[in-house]
């Protein structure tokens, strides 16, 4: 009998350092007010919340990317990001739950981008006291979440099948991806 309580504490983990890390991956955009990032963070947030839910996913999203934005210099975006990349993986998570197909996956991925640029949109409007700025960011995280849903659709259902394959998912009731 495995003990569950560690399975999850240890999968959890390793989604939010898998985030943290992969969000080191980026480049700097010159376009925006802030400069903007596009990384490739949001590739094991969206992996965590399809295949393991959304508690996995919010946590993946909140502590992973919060985590790097406080160690790795954009300390004032770290409260923002924490509750805006959470929510994103919080509703992939919420959506995918028990629905592992493409449609639901599409439909989760376009929700967790309208989170990211309404998200930031408003955080960089308060960080900065200007509301036009912000519009200027919405092609970075247009990019940034395009790349990562696009990884996302092509890998997941194999990571899916795998992981439940292994007896690393506990969602029995989970119906399997096409």
């Amino acid at each position: 009998m495995k003990n569950t309580k560690l399975h999850d504490l240890v999968i959890t983990a390793a989604f939010i350092a898998l985030t943290y890390v992969f969000t080191f991956i980026n480049v700097r955009l010159p376009i925006a007010a802030n400069g903007g990032l596009v990384h490739l963070g949001n590739i094991p947030l969206f992996f965590g919340a399809i295949i393991f839910g959304k508690r996995v996913g919010g946590l993946a999203g909140g502590v992973g990317m919060g985590l790097f934005d406080l160690l790795g210099g954009w300390t004032a975006w770290a409260p923002f990001t924490f509750v805006i990349c959470g929510l994103m993986g919080l509703t992939v998570g919420a959506i995918c739950e028990n629905h592992h197909d493409y449609l639901h996956y599409v439909l989760a991925l376009i929700a967790a981008c309208a989170i990211k640029i309404v998200g930031y949109y408003i955080a960089e409007g308060v960080i900065y006291g200007n509301w036009i700025a912000p519009v200027s960011s919405i092609p970075g995280n247009l990019v940034q979440v395009g790349l990562g849903a696009a990884v996302t659709l092509i890998v997941v259902n194999r990571l899916y099948k795998l992981a439940n394959h292994m007896g690393l998912t506990h969602h029995e009731k989970r119906q399997q991806p096409a």
